[in-house]
This record gives C-alpha cells, sequence and structure tokens, in this order.
C-alpha cells in the first residue's frame, strides 16, 4: 500500500490545525513531524509541545523525524507526547542498537534515515528490527527543494534487499517530491511518500492530497 505522509514543515502554522484536519479528512495517512534543533541541520523548527498539541486534534499516526544531534537523549521524551512512528539519522546517533531497543520499549514504531550522502548500507544490518527506512533525497534542513535523483539508487538497492528477504518494512522518501515525480518515487520502490510544500503550500490543500492520492489508487 502506498501511503500518503504530509509535512507540516510547510505548513502556516497560523491555519495548522484547520490545515492538518483538511489533510486526514482527504485521507493521509501519515502526519510527518520535523524536528531540528539547529547543530544537526542549519533551522530549527517544532518541538514537544507543538506534537503535543498536534496529537489532540489527529487520529492520524505522527511520524516524527528527528533531525537532532544524539537523539537517544530524547526518544521517551517524544514517546510521552504522543509520537508513533520516532525516525531518527543513522549520522546523528552514536549508539543506533541502543535507541532502537529504547523504542521497542516504548511501544514505538522505530525507523532510521540517512541523508543522500549516507551509503544505504548504514542501515541494512538493523532492517530486520525496524519498521521503516527514510531516504531523503533532499538535504535536510529546509523544505521546498528540488529532489535529488540520485537518491532515486538508494531506494531501489533498499527495495531490493527487502524483498529479497522477505521483510515487512516500509521506505519512505523525503524531499522534493511533487505531483510530477511522484510516480517515479513509487516505481523505485519507495511506499510511503512525504510532501511538504506540494500540499500544505498549495492553494487548495484538499484538492493537492486528494489528487496524489488518486494517483495512489493506481499502485492497488
Amino acid at each position: 500500500m502506498i501511503k500518503l505522509a504530509p509535512s507540516i514543515l510547510s505548513a502556516d502554522f497560523a491555519n495548522l490545525g484547520n490545515d492538518i484536519k483538511k489533510v486526514e479528512s482527504a485521507g493521509a495517512h501519515y502526519l510527518h513531524v520535523d524536528v531540528m534543533d539547529g547543530n544537526f541541520v542549519p533551522n530549527i523548527s517544532i518541538g514537544m509541545p507543538v506534537i503535543k498539541s498536534i496529537g489532540k486534534i489527529t487520529s492520524m499516526p505522527l511520524d516524527v523525524h528527528l533531525m537532532i544531534e544524539k537523539p537517544q537523549r530524547y526518544l521517551e521524551d517524544f514517546a510521552n507526547v504522543g509520537a508513533d512512528i520516532i525516525n531518527f539519522h543513522v549520522e546523528a546517533c552514536d549508539d543506533i542498537q541502543n535507541a532502537l531497543n529504547k523504542i521497542k520499549s516504548l511501544n514505538k514504531k522505530s525507523a532510521l534515515t540517512v541523508k543522500p550522502n549516507t551509503d544505504i548500507n548504514t542501515v541494512l544490518k538493523y532492517v530486520e528490527q525496524i519498521d521503516m527506512v527514510l531516504v531523503m533525497s533532499v538535504e535536510p534542513g529546509f523544505g521546498g527543494q528540488k529532489i535529488i535523483t540520485e537518491t532515486l539508487k538508494k531506494v531501489s538497492d533498499l527495495a531490493s534487499y527487502i524483498y529479497k528477504n522477505n521483510l515487512n518494512v516500509e521506505i519512505e522518501i523525503d524531499g522534493g517530491v511533487n505531483i510530477d515525480n511522484v510516480s517515479t518515487v513509487i516505481d523505485v520502490g519507495a511506499n510511503v511518500i512525504v510532501v511538504g510544500s506540494s500540499i500544505f503550500g498549495a492553494d487548495d490543500i484538499t484538492n493537492s492530497t486528494t489528487e496524489f492520492l488518486n494517483i495512489f489508487k493506481k499502485y492497488g
């Protein structure tokens, strides 16, 4: 199943509650929440109070993408405020196994993220024990970037590995996905599609969400 995960990084926070309800009513599957600390990436976004508030107005699973240094320090805190999927960067964590064990103990889904230049082999030894791998198709930190097409090979290689080993692991892609290239990223193996500005930056959020979902229906 192809799933849509609108990213609130591109949202107008003055209308955030209403806009989240629009994507949920239209049929989005996850809500992607980017947390940035200004150290791991050169930007600062939202934190735990906002996530806690979002959780009160939506039943969509919160896919919390931690773009922060040493994410293991805050795993329990993010779980407590409502993160359903805790997604952290392999480049930012000095003890990946311990962090994954912690997420499991919190009864949350775990995901590992790789930057565009990170070798996908970095995550393969953990794939059997996680729920999702996020491949960044832009440099993390800012919305509105163009997709780095070379990252699609990484998605394809990961999809082949998961298929050959008969694993139940989702492949998420984040960065530069729009209505014109979404079929391409699905065709190479991604099944959780993060979309930011093409949904929350659109004139009609509901129609834009529906447009993506209509494409997804072609894949069953």
